[in-house]
């Protein structure tokens, strides 16, 4: 699928952040460990992610009730059945978090390879050492992964923070027989909303600290009605396009209190942010000195700037005033897209190197150009420097976007702004 738009465009108008993108497919999983009715409000609906996963639900024989309207969805796993899938050719990434509602019923567990299939490095190392410390056989079939056995608590000690692993555990000892402790946990806001939830489903879950969890297992767990936190990543895209634009936005259901660091680095780079106890107002206005200054800064764990956010701060940093550096610990290799951005950047404006150093040169004049999506984020950011430059800018596989970015085309819209959508 293409998008494309006519640049210089100046967005005005009101938008609501949605439902996390990194916290509702994970939500979804913890609905299958009851046999009861677990309704989710503020759901990003139409996400490509969330509708790959409730396809492979439904597939197994489980009621997924969507609204898209209300921004809800309803899910009741008590007919579960892995068997009634006649395929594995499922493109879900996090695969690994159906395999504990699947375990609960049968003993046993089915699950496409992430990404949908079996391809260069494995990937989900971690998970498998999961299971298998909670007394779990893992077996690696052509087309898909099974797991069975009974799961049993472990201590389990991640060689590094991982949000996949913690969220694989929370879910696997949820509902296990004994005592789980994770050690090296990644405790982001979205494994928390994870943690709310579970723990209002009658889960015993206790945080110890910033990076070590308890989980007691129960024999069954039940129903509940939860509302899922804002993106955090979505509000910062808004925002950044809303400063660059020089653009009027209310900018509504933004989760200040997971957002500190990342604020503090555009208050820091000149831009004052009006702002409430849920909603920011972006206008010209917000400039000190009318112009963005250069900054550096390194992408990490939460609560500092996450790699997601990354790309939308190489963005700041062209349209700064002067050189800025981004340095990326996490991902260093997160620098795919830079080749599309680069092509409508001039010469010399926007540099990169393996270890994961990215410098700006700004302000940086850029010019529409055809562009391919690399990866969700970097997606997003040749969306946004395309509705920055002078000219036309046609971005390829812009359903890569639509992974992360809830109703994309109709918050376009509401801003006023035109594009054209269309298949190849």
């Amino acid at each position: 699928m293409y998008l494309e738009v006519i640049g210089k465009q100046v967005p005005n108008g009101i938008i609501r952040v949605s439902g996390a993108k990194n916290s509702a497919t994970r939500l979804m999983a913890a609905a299958l460990l009851t046999q009861e009715r677990v309704h989710l409000d503020n759901f990003p609906t139409e996400l490509v992610d969330v509708k790959v996963k409730g396809g492979f639900l439904s597939a197994t024989g489980i009621s997924v009730a969507t609204d898209s309207k209300r921004e809800t969805i309803e899910i009741c796993a008590n007919e579960m059945d892995v068997d009634k899938l006649d395929h594995y050719h499922y493109p879900i990434r996090t695969t690994y978090l159906l395999v504990a509602g699947q375990l609960l019923r049968k003993g046993e567990a089915r699950i496409p390879y992430p990404e949908g299939c079996k391809i260069g490095n494995r990937k989900y190392d971690l998970h498998v050492m999961v299971w298998e410390k909670m007394g779990c056989r893992v077996e690696e079939l052509d087309d898909h992964i099974h797991i069975c056995g009974n799961l049993t608590g472990a201590e389990i000690a991640f060689p590094f923070p991982t949000v996949g692993g913690t969220e694989n555990v929370l879910l696997c000892s949820s509902i296990a027989k004994g005592t789980s402790t994770i050690r090296n946990a990644y405790i982001s806001p979205e494994v928390n909303d994870l943690i709310r939830l579970l723990s209002l489903m009658g889960a015993e879950i206790q945080v110890l600290g910033n990076s070590q969890i308890r989980v007691k297992g129960k024999e069954s767990l039940r129903g509940a009605s939860y509302r899922i936190m804002p993106d955090r990543i979505e509000a910062l895209t808004w925002i950044v396009y809303a400063v660059l634009s020089r653009g009027t936005i209310l900018i509504e259901d933004v989760p200040f209190d997971t957002m500190e660091v990342p604020l503090i680095h555009l208050q820091e780079a000149g831009i004052d942010l009006f702002k409430n106890s849920s909603s920011v107002y972006i206008s010209p206005g917000c400039l000190q000195n009318r112009t963005i200054q250069p900054f550096e800064l390194a992408c990490g764990t939460h609560p500092g700037i996450i790699s997601d956010m990354q790309p939308f701060y190489v963005l700041l940093g062209l349209k700064a005033d002067g050189r800025s550096r981004i340095i990326d610990y996490r991902y260093p290799g997160r620098t795919m897209y830079l080749t599309e951005l680069a092509k409508m950047c001039p010469p010399g404006s926007l540099e990169w190197s393996p270890t994961g150093e990215i410098i700006t040169k700004g302000p940086a004049n850029m010019r529409g150009s055809a562009v391919d999506s690399t990866d969700l984020r970097g997606s997003m950011a040749v969306l946004i420097a395309g509705l920055l430059a002078k000219g036309t800018t046609t971005v390829g596989n812009v359903d890569m976007a639509l992974r992360g970015y809830n109703k994309l085309a109709d918050k376009l819209s509401k801003l006023g702004i035109q594009y054209r959508m269309y298949d190849d």
